[in-house]
């Protein structure tokens, strides 16, 4: 059970920060941090109050089903008052804890995508154009905005790699499940026999890192200058526009040649170190407080195998909840996309409890 201070501190803080917000007096400068603080405050309150509420509730029933000379009418619905009553405090209960749990600081931000063809050739390219097309079919039902970073085409006109930033609101805490290893089962346009081959391809979801997240000093990086390379305008192969950057302390590199300017791939450039150097550190810190533990969600582990795409079945299977959908070809249209993600947000959740409990 929460500690009744614990929901009481919650009510106060909110009536503070009430009064604070309606006064003429309150500092420019924290007003946006408090407001907030407070609309945040504001989701759990109605819950908060009734949740302080209930031992004194419970005492009010309990003292009717303890007199002898009550109605046996009066009785049966004081009876039901108080299954109601408990039933409520556990729901309640659960939500208290859910929003009482470390909040990740990274769930509002915007996020970067990476996606690269796995084993299986041709077909693994094809596979991960898929993938790609279906997350913008999602980010344009929730109208995100996607900003292509670099792309690199196969021959058979799907993708070896593309990176993509997507922004809107809580990009991250909705596609952060998707980091892993993705595998496709089908039968390709060129197979002749029917067979059913299996591909792969890996997906990396990055919360996109501001300057203000993260200090990179100058003297830790090596930035190279060179031709592009591959098919392009006039300009392409005649001017040093490629840039490579390698962060000297961790050896992360990263090299961008879209853009036909220098200045432009750099800044592009710097985006993706600039996420990966975030995550990087997320992950340590991830593992520093869960040595004790191994979630199965969320470990960013891009080697696991979290997803199957069976295509003569029509399913999609995500293995780290056993869930199945019998409606791959509208998951591949983001028309059932959320109902995966809630599971996976579900699950998720509910590991935190027990490791809470």
């Amino acid at each position: 059970m929460i500690p009744l201070k614990t929901v009481n501190d919650l009510i106060n803080k909110h009536a503070s920060l009430e009064k604070e917000l309606s006064s003429s007096e309150i500092d420019k400068n924290s007003f946006a941090e408090k407001s907030k603080e407070y609309a945040d405050l504001s989701e759990i309150i109605k819950i908060a109050k009734i949740y302080a509420t209930y031992e004194e509730n419970k005492k009010e029933i309990q003292s009717i089903l303890e007199d002898r000379n009550s109605d046996p009418d009066l009785l049966k619905m004081a009876e039901t008052e108080l299954a109601d009553l408990e039933a409520q405090k556990d729901i309640n209960e659960k939500k208290l804890k859910l929003f009482l749990l470390p909040k990740d600081e990274a769930d509002k931000k915007n996020a970067i995508i990476e996606i690269r063809a796995g084993t299986g050739g041709l077909e693994a390219s094809l596979f991960a154009s898929d993938l790609f097309k279906m997350y913008e079919k999602v980010s344009y039902k929730k109208k995100w905005l996607v900003e292509l970073i670099s792309i690199s085409r196969s021959e058979a006109g799907g993708l070896k790699e593309v990176i993509a930033s997507i922004k809107g609101n809580n990009i991250y805490s909705t596609l952060k499940y998707e980091s892993g290893v993705h595998r496709v089962q089908r039968v390709p346009d060129t197979e002749t026999q029917g067979r059913v081959h299996t591909s792969a391809a890996t997906v990396a979801v990055l919360p996109e890192a501001e300057e203000v997240d993260l200090k990179i000093n100058d003297s830790d990086l090596r930035i190279d200058v060179f031709r592009a390379g591959g098919p392009g305008g006039q300009s392409v192969n005649t001017t040093d526009s490629a840039v490579r950057i390698t962060h000297i302390p961790t050896g992360l590199s990263v090299s961008q040649q879209d853009e036909k300017s220098q200045h432009k791939n750099k800044a592009k450039g710097m985006k993706i170190l600039r996420s990966r150097l975030y995550e990087l550190e997320r992950s340590r810190i991830e593992k520093e407080r869960s040595k004790d533990r191994k979630s199965k969600i969320g470990t960013g582990d891009r080697s696991e195998r979290i997803r199957t795409y069976n295509f003569p079945q029509g399913r999609v299977t995500d293995h780290r909840i056993n869930l199945t959908l019998h409606k791959l070809d509208e998951f591949l249209q983001g028309e059932v996309f959320d109902e995966m993600i809630e599971a996976l947000t579900l699950q998720a959740q509910e590991e935190s409890l027990n490791i809470l409990n």
